[in-house]
């Protein structure tokens, strides 16, 4: 589910709480928590391998630094508001009503940004890269928004083309993951004395998972679209958002 939902616009916590509940699969342990963050590293691993020119052509230190700018405002809002995140993540009402949200803004993006001047990552401004990086930030205060739709609404807020704005976002998630992916492991390794070889298999299993899925998902997200853009991702959250407060209400997923 991970690899499937991390770099569409569509939540992959929502998709992960819908998972869990329905597989029985409570995060009562600290261990559990940690699988469903540490997966990322799979993920992420699969846009490197996607875009490898891009992250090992060192010539171009500018990509480099335009994502270490882009960067900072997530590692500062992530410290400051971790305590806030985590307690967010355990009210699926919430979660919901921000999916549903997020669904009729991608009703009506594409319509509202037009005549977009950006068209690959070498145009954008490191000023722009910022601003990105703040859009960021409201996925990180509003769990249920989606990392991936947070930048992309913001890069097209601010010209960038609906395939430049995804691109740039799956460029963005590397940093922004592996730092937030390496404080959980190290944080979890600390206070329990390092991992279980039961655990390090389980979490081997999950990263080779989230890596073969993504990359297949993101191949996908960049040809559908640039033939049909995000109309159908809003419905799509719509949907997802209805049926957690479904599940919510029937008792099937724990508030």
């Amino acid at each position: 589910m991970e690899g499937l939902t991390e770099f569409l616009p569509i939540s992959s916590t929502a998709h992960m709480r819908i998972s869990e509940n329905l597989l029985g699969i409570h995060n009562e342990d600290a261990f559990t928590k940690l699988f469903t963050i540490a997966i990322q590293l799979g993920a992420i691993l699969s846009v490197v391998v996607l875009y490898w020119k891009k992250f090992f052509t060192f010539k171009n230190f500018s990509f480099y630094i335009k994502l270490m700018i882009a960067v900072i405002p997530a590692l500062i809002f992530g410290k400051l508001f971790s305590d806030r995140i985590d307690a967010i993540l355990e009210k699926p009402f919430i979660i919901a009503i921000i999916m549903i949200s997020g669904g009729f803004i991608f009703l009506f993006i594409d319509s509202i940004f037009k005549n977009p001047e950006v068209h690959n990552e070498e145009e954008i401004k490191p000023l722009t890269a910022f601003k990105i990086g703040m859009y960021q930030c409201l996925a990180i205060l509003f769990p249920g928004l989606s990392r991936s739709a947070a930048t992309i609404i913001g890069g097209m807020s601010l010209k960038l083309t609906r395939a430049a704005a995804a691109e740039f976002s799956f460029f963005l998630a590397v940093p922004t993951m592996l730092a937030a992916t390496g404080y959980k492991l190290l944080s979890f390794a600390g206070e329990n004395g390092g991992f279980e070889d039961s655990q390090i298999k389980l979490l081997l299993i999950g990263n080779v998972v989230a890596f073969l899925v993504a990359l297949l998902a993101i191949r996908f997200f960049i040809q559908f679209l640039q033939k049909h853009g995000f109309k159908v991702w809003g419905y799509y959250r719509i949907a997802v958002g209805i049926l957690i407060l479904i599940l919510t209400y029937a008792g099937i997923i724990q508030s």
